[in-house]
């Protein structure tokens, strides 16, 4: 059994977003705040983080989450990388923590934080990794479980998604090959992006999210990455098929 925890469902800029006077921006409904996303998948002693952005120290302390064994992360842009010197607290009680991507994003990691990934002078206080290139056509084994890579796009952006078990998560989405579509047969849980009403060019908006869902068929849809523009929380959900949920942050599920 996975018990998969919400950390972020917001879009890059998070919600409420900086003085912005949007009606969702200042609602009092705590399902319309929204950190930046990420989720935690736990089964057994595991702790399995699936990217690690800016409100990554929010959302750990808002867990209660004490040890971390693995990020994966799923592509390079801020909202999904930012957070990535608040391991430290894990790092100096367990040493390097292990880090999943593919090797664009992490080369991507190794510029932009370079004091953590070099081995070159470390300062004494910085945290450290250990790297793991994987890649779209590899499963491959963390602790007792098979992870399951699933290529998207968001534009012509790859990024990775991930199954584990009967549990998908794909975020930042436009288009999924058939290829990949393939491996997301009898899902009992899939979180998908979808960002708005209206269309983007870079994401699913809710119509093609639901278009998508009803083609793969699982069980229960979660949705996230979703902006103030998607509209209030409450009145979204209403009109969702019954299969099909808005996510928000601290929502817990399970999935076999």
């Amino acid at each position: 059994m996975l018990k998969i925890h919400f950390l972020g469902t917001g879009t890059s800029q998070g919600i409420p977003i900086i003085g912005s006077k949007h009606p969702v921006c200042l609602s009092d409904n705590p399902k319309d705040k929204r950190l930046r996303v990420s989720v935690l998948v736990e089964w057994e002693d595991i702790n399995l983080v699936i990217d690690c952005g800016p409100d990554f120290r929010q959302q750990m302390l808002r867990t209660d989450c004490t040890h971390l064994d693995a990020i994966l992360f799923t592509h390079e842009h801020a909202d999904h990388t930012a957070g990535l010197d608040d391991i430290r607290p894990f790092f100096f009680r367990q040493g390097d923590i292990p880090v999943y991507g593919s090797k664009q994003v992490l080369d991507n990691l190794n510029l932009r934080f370079g004091y953590i990934f070099s081995a070159e002078n470390k300062y004494p206080g910085a945290p450290s990794v250990e790297q793991h290139v994987i890649d779209s056509n590899t499963p491959f084994l963390f602790k007792n479980k098979t992870i399951v890579p699933v290529e998207v796009y968001h534009n012509t952006l790859a990024v990775m998604g991930f199954r584990i078990d009967n549990f998908c998560y794909l975020t930042d989405v436009k288009t999924i090959a058939d290829v990949e579509q393939q491996k997301l047969k009898n899902l009992d849980i899939l979180v998908l992006s979808a960002l708005r009403i209206d269309s983007h060019p870079n994401h699913l908006n809710l119509e093609e999210a639901l278009e998508m869902i009803e083609k793969l068929k699982p069980k229960k849809a979660y949705l996230t990455h979703i902006s103030h523009l998607m509209g209030f929380h409450d009145e979204v959900s209403k009109n969702l098929p019954s299969n099909v949920f808005l996510a928000y942050d601290t929502l817990t599920v399970f999935s076999n």
